[in-house]
């Protein structure tokens, strides 16, 4: 990965929550395979939300990527907690989201540069348990970071 340009990558605050929200709704559409049609105000609505909040109390942290002032893209991380297992006696979980590249700026390493940001901001919370949901086109990129598939996990549908 060759990386030729350098972007500035900005924490974000709650100054930054229309872009939040614009490339949350930007990231939802493309992974679920939505067209610009679906009507998807209550999601825009609640996700303000959830970042005026979240991004106060620290439960969330979104990094902003930009080249000359255009957001050219984003991630963001969401901590929560469970009950304390043998493996993780704190409890505390990260969940990877959000993470958007604009098309013309894919393969640059960009997503790993933020990917790494949002990892380290979890660590350094003490948090080792980290997750992410993978979209075919992100797969090769996690798995590169050191993801790996998990097998034991169940969802209700």
């Amino acid at each position: 990965m060759k990386i030729t340009k350098t972007y500035e990558y900005k924490r974000a605050t709650v100054e930054d929550i229309e872009e939040l929200v614009r490339t949350r709704i930007i990231v939802l559409r493309a992974a679920n395979k939505l067209s610009d049609d679906v009507d998807m105000s209550l999601v825009e609505k609640e996700s303000y939300g959830y970042y005026m909040q979240a991004l106060v109390t620290g439960d969330h942290i979104a990094y902003l990527v930009y080249d000359n002032g255009k957001i050219i893209g984003a991630g963001g991380v969401s901590f929560y907690k469970v009950m304390p297992t043998y493996h993780n006696p704190s409890g505390k979980k990260a969940y990877i989201m959000n993470m958007y590249t604009a098309s013309e700026y894919r393969r640059q390493g960009i997503a790993f540069c933020t990917l790494d940001l949002l990892v380290k901001a979890a660590k350094d919370q003490g948090i080792s348990q980290i997750a992410l949901e993978a979209t075919d086109m992100g797969r090769p990129l996690y798995e590169k970071y050191g993801f790996v598939k998990m097998e034991d996990e169940m969802e209700l549908v």
